[in-house]
């Protein structure tokens, strides 16, 4: 009886499929080029960790014009992206989350975009995502040409293929990842002397920092009052520090500072935000201020401008709060490596775990000790000794000095799953 020959190797590849080619060399875009459609189908924090690659794109060429094409949350953006001139809403049915799928819907996104007369797409994915059902919508709608990470061959749906090496051969920020993809196009972040300027961006309106001051002060927040800022939902369960720890936060903060700690979140996080106040001590809590559901887009940024430090789960605050150069302490659960806070001053807190980089909604293995391993009083010492520069008049910021402690040590590694993953974790700060 004739068996199938088996192999044992000792030694892994360095890439799958290592004789295919690595991808299509990638033409410059020129002048020609002046409508491109920016595809970010995932959440608002991926579409502001975009815009630097959408300030490269837009500068790269004379004239040219961006519309952004986003899911409904991404698209609340729309009025705050400097480099964007356009936004088409689309929840797409390969993006999980969304809304119920329609084939009718799905349609009519393609002759939109067919309309639109678009000279390229690029396509803006992070690297647990598939670019080609996007790719393939723009193929159908007649773009001549479209730029992606891919890993595997997109043989024609791409005519700009940038092969995915993430994460088997290294791990960037979302932020270098999109600025990597559009260089293959000739984008490049624009320098002021010898520095690129690769910030987020922003752009809060004056109409919502009159707003965001009429709304504190019917709370007895008078404008220019120190303050923090506590922000304890986040769209998914994993990504959510315990409500009671919040709580615990709120109170060191408040013993310390005796200033106003504002706790934001949207109408359908109004009980998260109530029991952090319930668990906040009560000879303290006449310094929390319930802004839950209050507060539009723009004056969540309009608040976050002005706070002293932000101390958050790692949700879409923390890179609005990191576009406006904030401080902030990011309750970062290990889910996925690439989207901590960018060039702005941060301590990002976790609990080492095996399980790390899971990329889960929910806690696979049900402890949730990524976060859980963080103690309630390094966060609160955390987020007083970024305050403290922000903080006046002096007797705050003095009010405001850590304990004295190491706390900037790269954490142990105990199983590397991929290449870089050292490299990534050293960066962040140790908790334990």
């Amino acid at each position: 009886m004739n068996r199938a020959k088996t192999f044992t190797f000792s030694v892994l590849p360095t890439a799958p499929h290592a004789f295919v080619p690595a991808a299509r060399p990638a033409a410059v875009w020129g002048p020609e080029v002046r409508r491109i459609l920016c595809v970010r189908l995932d959440n608002l924090g991926d579409v502001l960790m975009t815009t630097p690659a959408m300030r490269a794109l837009r500068e790269a060429g004379p004239g040219r014009q961006l519309t952004l094409l986003a899911s409904s949350a991404g698209a609340q953006m729309a009025p705050y992206l400097p480099d964007v001139d356009e936004v088409i809403r689309y929840d797409a049915p390969w993006v999980s989350g969304q809304a119920e799928p329609s084939a009718q819907t799905d349609l009519q996104m393609r002759r939109a975009l067919e309309a639109g007369r678009f000279d390229a797409a690029v396509i803006f994915t992070v690297y647990s995502q598939n670019p080609l059902p996007a790719a393939l919508m723009c193929y159908l709608a007649g773009i001549p040409r479209r730029l992606a990470w891919c890993r595997e061959n997109p043989y024609h749906l791409l005519t700009d293929w940038a092969q995915e090496k993430e994460p088997q051969q290294h791990v960037r920020h979302e932020v270098e990842r999109q600025l990597a993809l559009v260089e293959h196009v000739g984008a490049r972040a624009a320098t002021a002397a010898t520095t690129a300027d690769t910030r987020m961006r922003f752009a809060v309106a004056d109409e919502d920092r009159h707003a965001l001051d009429a709304l504190l002060a019917t709370h007895g927040v008078r404008p220019g009052t120190p303050c923090v800022v506590l922000h304890a939902g986040a769209s998914s369960a994993s990504r959510r520090y315990p409500p009671e720890r919040f709580g615990e936060v709120a109170s060191h903060i408040a013993a310390q500072l005796r200033c106003p700690v504002l706790l934001t979140g949207g109408v359908e996080e109004r009980e998260t935000v109530q029991r952090v106040a319930s668990a906040t001590r009560a000879s303290v809590r006449r310094y929390l201020c319930d802004l839950s559901g209050l507060l539009t887009l723009g004056q969540l940024a309009a608040l976050l401008e002005r706070a002293a430090v932000l101390v958050s789960n790692n949700t879409g605050p923390v890179h609005i709060a990191a576009a406006l150069g904030t401080p902030v302490v990011d309750l970062y659960a290990l889910t996925n490596p690439q989207h901590t806070p960018w060039q702005t001053p941060s301590r990002v807190l976790f609990h080492d775990v095996a399980c790390r980089w899971c990329y889960r909604s929910v806690c696979p293995e049900g402890h949730h000790a990524c976060l859980l391993g963080v103690p309630a009083a390094e966060v609160a010492e955390a987020a007083l000794q970024l305050a403290a520069p922000r903080l006046s008049p002096p007797s705050l910021a003095s009010a405001a000095r850590p304990a004295p402690r190491d706390t900037t040590g790269p954490l142990p590694v105990k199983a590397t799953r991929w290449p870089g993953e050292a490299a990534v974790l050293a960066r962040f700060p140790k908790t334990s």
